[in-house]
């Protein structure tokens, strides 16, 4: 094209800048093809030149000036050219802009139509090279978004408009079906989205200029490098010294590096320590406190480990202890989250007098970092080794710096010129409270001990003055209680929860139960985060055996039930991961759950969490079994399908040998039960070894003996009941060797709630059965014909009724009670059957009521 305008009166400069686009237009020219376009415009050039300086006339020359002045000035400006690729990007960057906009005020219908746009450009870009990662970013995000609106529509009242409804639901289809294609790009923007996107920088970067690495040269008399005269020699060839005046430029440049692609950390974390030895000021110090343990932290962002090693953990705590010493000496000087950064490296700033300087920085952050990385690393130690006990030594230093934490968060908020609002110190405070509910009585208060010593004497508490360490049960109290008043939501739960928990496993199981009811939790726990569902779960189990151990096996069985008859124990209570054969879990969702899953220390343990389950419900269901078994008119109901399946397993076994393990124990503890051997039953059960975990477990064992001869008794009655006429109290006293008067009160409580239909003889100490009419077998098929032919006419007209809607109780107004009786007959009949199910008692030794029995009395 340049060639062809050559010809004509264009100038040297139009023919080199047509050149000049056309080359950033076209990638894949050869050498060659340029050399040989350089040798065109030179004599084009040429040409030119010859031609301005003899052969131009007319309107070129008298233009001849303001051309050339036009071009002098053209010089001093810069023409930027952009290619095809940069104005794609560009018209991508304003899509992206767009559905932000449409994001912040909800406009589904926008975010539709801009996705599909988006969408269309994306396509033309990575025909040649991957997605953009701006692209990642919004389609992450608007994914998160999503799955927020749909999460607030189910649960308010207000609808959304239907151009929205429409656009939200389009959005659902068309992003469920599009990320599915960048699940690796989006799991990495969702790992450290800092990091991510930082990363897209560094690589336009290092296209245009090439990273020097910095040499370790011989340098002499240079006091800044190691003894052996060798010194660290940065960019360009300067010698890296560190003074205390150098201290602030160094740290800005390692902050501005941090989330860069190739940064050493390490290096930086060497630097900075040495920083930290010059530090002459508690400014600086703090300063260069802050960022190393930032950096330190970064560490395990950056690389493939899942977790902090033990030695930089234990550094970043011990600097972190340093932070708190150099703010508790220097008042004047406050570590806060919205302090503006100080911009002039030069000079340090200079407070008034009586005017505290804030730092931007966050202490509660440092310590739930600490925190979470001290429980991840528990998580991935193997917990049956000397390592896990070594490393949960860690515990007390952190408990300690946690304790510190908060004595520094309660000294801002005592300061009424700084803002603090309470949320630092209910982090805080819920961390302490962490550390602390599921311990026993007797490691609390030596965690506390050991912390209170560390701290300087100066120092105290508010919430939890020095006094607190001695009674742990008050300072459990008293941390649940100010999270009550000064929190909400979340964290408020997890105190209820966590206080709960602390009692019930302290043996307090009437306060535990009250506080959990009342909390009402059980209605709203599955609006909660997941960690908080787990924790409503263990306190539940812990409730549970609670119960057990003060001798409340009903309320234990029941408390149990919804954990225990699920199946998914280790799941529920986030000790383990359960992976089904046929389950759909994304490799995602199998790394959450295994971060979700807590340290073996707090682990419940699930053998003995079995064993009390099925204890209890075999001294449940076997008199509920003998029960039914004695009377065919009572509507069998189940208590546990979990251990009833268990037993149907167990008595089909045609060879049982003897018990191997915990489950077998209690099933042939069962079979004795249900025979009448009490003494069998009570030796199999005493003889697991899972009690010995119990805190009295001797205790546990007798009182496990007296339930089971006090049920003994109770199946032994509903079985032979129908042979007797009367029974001595004596005589069964001495069969399960309980006292008369424990007889007595056991066969009176059966007595009144209708379980046995006898009477007790006080004067003659014995007991007087019941009989009514017995019923011969073809008998007791006619009632079950029955009830089974009033079950299928209330069907039926129950089915007549929704059909004709309104005709039936039209007729049953006109008429409806004559000739057959409609609905009237049905409703005597159905009294009928009710009067007969009501006296009729769930022993079974008396049958009363019924138009059939009327009849075979009369």
């Amino acid at each position: 094209m340049s060639r062809f305008f050559t010809q004509g009166d264009s100038s040297s400069e139009s023919s080199s800048s047509d050149e000049e686009e056309l080359y950033s237009e076209e990638e894949g020219v050869q050498k060659s093809e340029e050399e040989s376009s350089e040798e065109e415009e030179a004599s084009e050039e040429e040409a030119s030149s010859s031609s301005d300086e003899g052969g131009k006339s007319g309107v070129s020359k008298f233009l001849r000036d303001v051309a050339s002045s036009d071009e002098s000035e053209d010089e001093d400006k810069v023409t930027v050219v952009k290619s095809a690729k940069d104005k794609r990007l560009e018209e991508l960057e304003g899509v992206v802009k767009v559905i932000d906009n449409a994001s912040k005020i909800g406009d589904w219908s926008t975010i539709s139509t801009e996705f599909d746009k988006l969408n269309r450009q994306v396509t033309k870009i990575t025909a040649s090279e991957k997605a953009p990662k701006v692209y990642v970013k919004t389609i992450s995000d608007l994914e998160d978004l999503m799955n927020e609106a749909i999460a607030k529509q189910k649960v308010s009242t207000k609808k959304m408009n239907a151009t929205n409804a429409r656009g939200l639901n389009a959005m659902k289809q068309k992003i469920k079906r599009n990320n599915k294609d960048y699940t690796t790009e989006i799991e990495k923007y969702r790992e450290d989205k800092f990091d991510y996107m930082m990363s897209e920088e560094e690589e336009e970067v290092v296209h245009v200029e090439k990273t020097k690495k910095p040499k370790v040269l011989y340098a002499e008399g240079i006091d800044a490098g190691d003894d052996e005269g060798f010194s660290t020699v940065g960019r360009g060839g300067k010698t890296l010294q560190y003074t205390p005046e150098s201290i602030l430029k160094h740290l800005r440049s390692i902050v501005e590096s941090r989330g860069k692609k190739n940064t050493d950390r390490a290096e930086q974390i060497r630097i900075m320590e040495k920083l930290l030895e010059v530090a002459d000021t508690p400014y600086r110090t703090i300063r260069v406190l802050l960022t190393i343990i930032a950096t330190r932290f970064d560490l395990t962002t950056g690389s493939t480990a899942t977790f902090m090693s033990q030695e930089n953990w234990k550094s970043a705590e011990h600097e972190f202890g340093r932070l708190l010493e150099t703010l508790e000496t220097n008042r004047n000087l406050v570590v806060v989250e919205n302090a503006e950064e100080w911009d002039d490296d030069e000079k340090p700033p200079q407070p008034a007098a009586g005017e505290k300087l804030k730092i931007p920085g966050s202490v509660v952050s440092i310590v739930e970092r600490l925190d979470d990385e001290l429980t991840r690393s528990l998580q991935h130690i193997d917990p049956h080794t000397a390592e896990y006990i070594e490393r949960l030594q860690d515990e007390q230093a952190l408990y300690t710096n946690i304790l510190r934490a908060l004595l520094y968060v309660e000294n801002l908020k005592r300061d009424e010129k700084l803002e603090q609002s309470d949320d630092a110190a209910n982090r805080v405070v819920m961390r302490r409270l962490e550390h602390v509910y599921f311990k026993p009585a007797q490691v609390v208060h030596i965690l506390e001990e050991n912390a209170w010593k560390v701290i300087p004497s100066n120092l105290d508490s508010s919430i939890t003055p020095r006094a607190h360490d001695a009674d742990v049960d008050s300072l459990v109290q008293t941390l649940s209680t100010y999270l009550f008043k000064h929190s909400a939501d979340i964290i408020r739960a997890r105190a209820y929860l966590c206080q709960v928990y602390y009692f019930a496993l302290h043996d307090h199981y009437y306060k535990a139960r009250d506080m959990l009811l009342m909390s009402h939790l059980q209605e709203t726990i599955a609006n909660f985060p997941i960690n908080t569902q787990i924790l409503f779960n263990r306190t539940l189990v812990q409730v549970g055996l609670c119960a057990f151990r003060a001798n409340l096996i009903y309320e234990s069985q029941n408390t149990l039930q919804e954990i225990c008859g699920s199946g998914r124990q280790k799941e529920l209570l986030a000790q383990g991961v359960m992976i089904q054969r046929y389950s759909q879990v994304t490799p995602e969702q199998e790394r959450l759950e295994r971060q979700r899953q807590l340290p073996f220390h707090m682990h419940i343990n699930l053998e003995l969490l079995e064993c009390v389950y099925l204890t209890c419900s075999m001294l449940l269901e076997i008199p509920l079994l003998a029960q039914t078994g004695s009377s065919p008119d009572i509507k069998k109901r189940i208590i546990s399908k979990t251990y009833r399946r268990l037993l149907e397993f167990h008595e089909r076994q045609i060879f049982t040998g003897p018990p191997e393990n915990t489950r077998d124990h209690v099933m042939q503890a069962s079979r004795a039960l249900a025979a009448g051997e009490w003494k069998k039953s009570a030796e199999l059960i005493n003889s697991i070894k899972i009690w010995e975990l119990m805190a009295e477990p001797e205790k546990i064992k007798d009182m496990l003996s007296a339930q089971i001869q006090e049920e003994g008794l109770r199946t032994y009655l509903f079985t032979y009941a129908p042979f007797y006429d009367t029974l001595a109290v004596g005589t069964l006293a001495s069969m399960f060797e309980l006292s008369e008067r424990k007889v007595a009160a056991v066969v009176s409580k059966m007595i009144s709630h209708e379980e046995l239909a006898a009477a007790l003889d006080q004067v003659n100490s014995a007991i007087i059965f019941r009989k009514g009419v017995e019923l011969s077998r073809l008998q007791s098929l006619a009632l079950t014909l029955s009830d089974k032919a009033s079950g299928l006419i209330e069907a039926n007209e129950r089915t007549l009724e929704q059909r004709t809607q309104g005709t039936a109780n039209a007729f049953e107004r006109q008429g409806g009670q004559g000739g057959r009786g409609g609905r009237g007959g049905r409703r005597g009949g159905g009294g009928q059957r009710g009067d007969r199910g009501g006296s009729r008692t769930r022993g079974g030794q008396q049958f009363g009521g019924g138009a059939l029995s009327g009849a075979i009395k009369a």
